[in-house]
């Protein structure tokens, strides 16, 4: 008997991986893209029209109607709690793009209600999903590599501009932007959460009002240790947006992790520059693929609020450490 698709509706194209999530939920017979809604109207009108889907006149009428099963969230950062609580309240399973939250009060008050409406809260952290990382993570359960001793990662970027700068609706710059995707695959890899972070974080590329270089050190609870390198230090003019790498100390040796190395390079006679165009698996697919099939087998989502929380409290910390140049411990 065939099950019927998870109707997922779409709340704010605010974020950049908004774009990525829709064309996801399109394309996988497993989820239906049942209607997008956005606070900016004009907004919401237009990517409806391009997907070809309903618009909805607005959140408060996308999470009424009764046929949506789900809703993916992707408004700025600061926005997160707020339509994660309406999409709850209307009994509708919620995908939160990353950071979960700007503050570690509202991502418990997310989680919290979510389980007293019986809804189920998934962070988006599609690296979790990339091809590499799912084979680097059956090396490393299988025992081969032995016992993590430490990490180094990167997760550097260009600055994406807009409201990414308005620490108001993002909570900060670089740091709360590129912080949580690695630290959530060290914390994956370990299963194990960080206890202390130290971090060293300037504004010292653009001067602006906002972070743009940013160094972090992580202990977690068994010892290990992990450096992470999030900075927006990638010109505009870069071939790409930016990277996620990581290297991780065993006791038999260094695995090295470049997610995005599949890639062609394409030179083009228009004025735009070269360009990194990567190919291989889609993790955008597959993590809104784990998510529906999460749902509709009725179990729990693989990807957990609180594992956002985790996350985002890394990120946060090391905004305490770099303005009090001390360590910072998470109890």
């Amino acid at each position: 008997m065939a099950v019927e698709p998870l109707k997922i509706g779409m709340i704010s194209f605010a974020h950049l991986h908004a774009e990525g999530y829709a064309h996801s939920i399109k394309s996988n017979p497993r989820t239906l893209l049942a209607g997008i809604a956005d606070d900016v109207q004009s907004r919401a009108e237009q990517k409806a029209a391009r997907f070809e889907v309903t618009a909805y006149t607005s959140p408060e009428e996308l999470v009424r109607d009764a046929t949506i099963d789900a809703v993916v969230v992707c408004s700025e950062n600061a926005k997160h709690r707020h339509f994660v609580e309406l999409a709850a309240n209307a009994g509708k399973h919620v995908l939160c793009e990353k950071p979960l939250a700007t503050t570690e009060e509202d991502a418990r008050a997310m989680i919290s209600c979510c389980q007293q409406a019986g809804v189920q809260l998934m962070t988006a952290f599609p690296c979790r999903y990339s091809p590499i990382a799912q084979r680097l993570k059956t090396y490393i359960d299988s025992g081969k590599a032995g016992a993590i001793l430490a990490f180094r990662g990167t997760n550097r970027g260009s600055n994406p501009g807009g409201w990414f700068c308005d620490k108001s609706l993002s909570g900060g710059g670089a740091t709360i932007d590129h912080t949580v995707h690695v630290t959530d695959i060290m914390r994956w890899l370990l299963n194990d959460d960080v206890i202390e972070v130290y971090a060293e974080i300037s504004n010292g590329i653009q001067h602006e009002d906002f972070d743009d270089v940013s160094f972090i050190s992580m202990k977690f609870k068994s010892g290990v240790f992990g450096t992470l390198d999030a900075s927006w230090s990638r010109p505009a003019g870069f071939p790409t947006w930016g990277d996620v790498t990581l290297e991780v100390v065993t006791e038999n040796g260094t695995i090295s992790m470049d997610m995005f190395s599949q890639n062609l390079i394409r030179y083009s006679s228009k004025s735009e520059p070269a360009a990194w165009l990567n190919w291989g698996g889609n993790m955008d697919y597959y993590m809104v693929q784990a998510f529906a099939e999460a749902l509709l087998a009725g179990g729990d989502v693989p990807v957990t609020g609180n594992d956002g929380l985790q996350a985002a409290r890394v990120a946060l910390a090391a905004y305490h450490s770099s303005q009090n140049s001390q360590p910072v411990r998470l109890i």
